[in-house]
């Protein structure tokens, strides 16, 4: 996305929701009513029954009914979550992950590994068959091995369709990677065309040096793992020299070199047989050679690898979500703190500030200028109100 086109649609957005947010600065009942018609049906799930459905706030990530974070009612479903997954993962070493939409104009979406599990029920009548459907799974492993996998997961946060942890999975895409951390058509603070850029610039260089998916594997393969993104390495070089076949074979041949070169410095048939004990980079205790264990390519695939519940944000200390990772001074961080170490967040509507104005509390807190007042009647936080 360009610049220019970027700023003329967030324009007409923002020129069709002006109305909205003009009411919500006499109160949130103006707010209400903007948002009420646009809301879904999307049950609260901390107010659960006497939350009457989610109604947005004109700017802030928030329902307007309870309060409670959009995050809370996850809206939206399944074909969304691809979606903004496959532009995440688009233009990345990860894009191998996602799928070219068919007249999508290059957009592409998340090829999300999900497994049914199938198992005999026995009894004296006829024998039946009972099915377990995880909505996400770690790609690239028979399902015995998967299976393992998931029953290390605590079995409140397995993602069996339909469960609490099906949902829980739902709440941290949407927390850990937020649109508007990625998409500046999500945003409704960006105001210029400087802001615009700097946004897209971000995210272009995050997707390029921090941005990792990670993958399961049994201790001392990493050879393997590492192996097969040298060839998705060189594959990719090779496709994007296709218009010049000279400087094409160019790249073929370096990639397969160093192809060529790790495997015989790091691995032979995909083992890692210079270890003979393996410990988990977060907790340090040992891996044990039957139980999966995942890797981080940005991390070095000989040089760590954790435990499946070990594999998590170092700053919120949450499982990072299908096992999207951000590396940053040799720490593992969610999209969302990853984020905010390079642009200050804004406390009231949870968008990234890009803009040079901003108001910073004694406590550390930032906003932007005309998002620091109050939930319900918009005046400044510094000036005393009766709520």
């Amino acid at each position: 996305m360009d610049v220019s086109s970027a700023m003329e649609k967030i324009s007409m957005k923002q020129t069709a929701g002006g109305a909205g947010e003009a009411g919500e600065a006499g109160g949130a009942g103006g707010a209400a009513g903007a948002g009420g018609a646009a809301g879904g049906a999307a049950v609260c799930l901390v107010c659960k029954e006497s939350c009457s459905g989610f109604q947005p706030h004109s700017w802030r990530k928030a329902c307007v009914a309870c309060g409670c974070s959009t995050v809370d009612h996850a809206p939206g479903g399944d074909l969304e979550d691809d979606q903004r997954m496959g532009r995440l993962l688009a233009d990345s070493p990860c894009s191998h992950l996602t799928a070219k939409v068919k007249g999508g104009g290059g957009l592409r979406m998340y090829k999300r590994n999900r497994m049914i599990v199938t198992n005999p029920v026995v009894s004296r009548k006829d024998p039946t068959f009972s099915t377990t459907t995880y909505d996400w799974a770690p790609a690239g492993f028979n399902q015995k091995l998967a299976m393992t996998y998931m029953e290390l997961i605590p079995e409140s946060l397995r993602p069996v369709s339909g469960t609490d942890g099906a949902s829980e999975r739902r709440r941290q895409l949407l927390s850990q990677l937020p649109a508007y951390d990625q998409d500046p058509m999500k945003c409704q603070s960006l105001a210029s065309e400087e802001e615009i850029s700097s946004m897209l610039l971000f995210v272009k260089n995050y997707k390029q040096e921090a941005l990792g998916v990670g993958e399961v594997a049994l201790p001392g393969e990493g050879g393997a793992l590492r192996e097969a993104a040298n060839q998705r390495t060189a594959k990719e070089a090779k496709d994007r020299s296709n218009s010049d076949k000279k400087d094409g074979l160019e790249h073929q041949d370096h990639g397969s070199t160093s192809s060529s070169a790790s495997s015989a410095t790091g691995s032979t048939n995909g083992t890692d047989n210079t270890k003979t004990d393996h410990r988990c980079s977060g907790c340090h205790g040992e891996v044990a050679t039957e139980s999966p264990a995942v890797y981080a390519e940005r991390a070095g695939y000989h040089s760590a690898l954790w435990h499946p519940t070990c594999f998590v944000c170092s700053e919120c200390g949450q499982g990072l979500v299908d096992l999207v990772y951000f590396w940053s001074n040799q720490k593992l961080l969610c999209g969302r703190h990853y984020c905010q170490t390079v642009w200050p967040r804004c406390s009231g509507c949870d968008e990234l500030i890009f803009c040079q104005s901003l108001h910073k509390a004694k406590d550390g807190r930032t906003w932007h200028l005309h998002h620091c007042c109050c939930w319900k009647c918009g005046q400044n936080l510094e000036t005393p109100c009766q709520h």
